[in-house]
């Protein structure tokens, strides 16, 4: 525990800054996760409208003092990055492999006698 005075009020006053501010650094978290998915997911139409949500959740924690704001800048920048870089390319389907059966590989027995005949 702080001993003077003034170091007990510095310390109640940061816990009351701390719990004012993390709903809006939560939400914004949350916003920007969710975005994030969309994108990686490749869902286009609905990821441009959570990256719009989520540049207006970090803007929304800059201006209030939450974040910095240049790590808000940061923050949506490379969100916009990743949609855009989603956009330009979209997400390329997986070829599945082929399982190779006893039945489809060819028999030695098989390759010998037509190089025979």
């Amino acid at each position: 525990m702080t001993k003077s005075r003034s170091s007990r009020k510095s310390a109640r006053v940061v816990k009351a800054k701390q719990a004012k501010n993390m709903p809006v650094r939560s939400a914004a978290r949350t916003i920007v996760g969710k975005a994030e998915k969309l994108v990686a997911g490749g869902e286009t139409e609905l990821a441009q409208a959570a990256v719009a949500k989520s540049i207006q959740a970090l803007d929304r924690a800059a201006q209030k003092g939450v974040i910095h704001p240049n790590n808000a800048a940061r923050r949506k920048s490379r969100l916009v990055k990743k949609l855009n870089q989603a956009l330009v390319s979209p997400k390329p389907q997986r070829a599945k492999k082929k399982r190779e059966t006893a039945s489809s590989k060819p028999k030695a027995e098989e390759t010998r006698d037509s190089a025979e005949s």
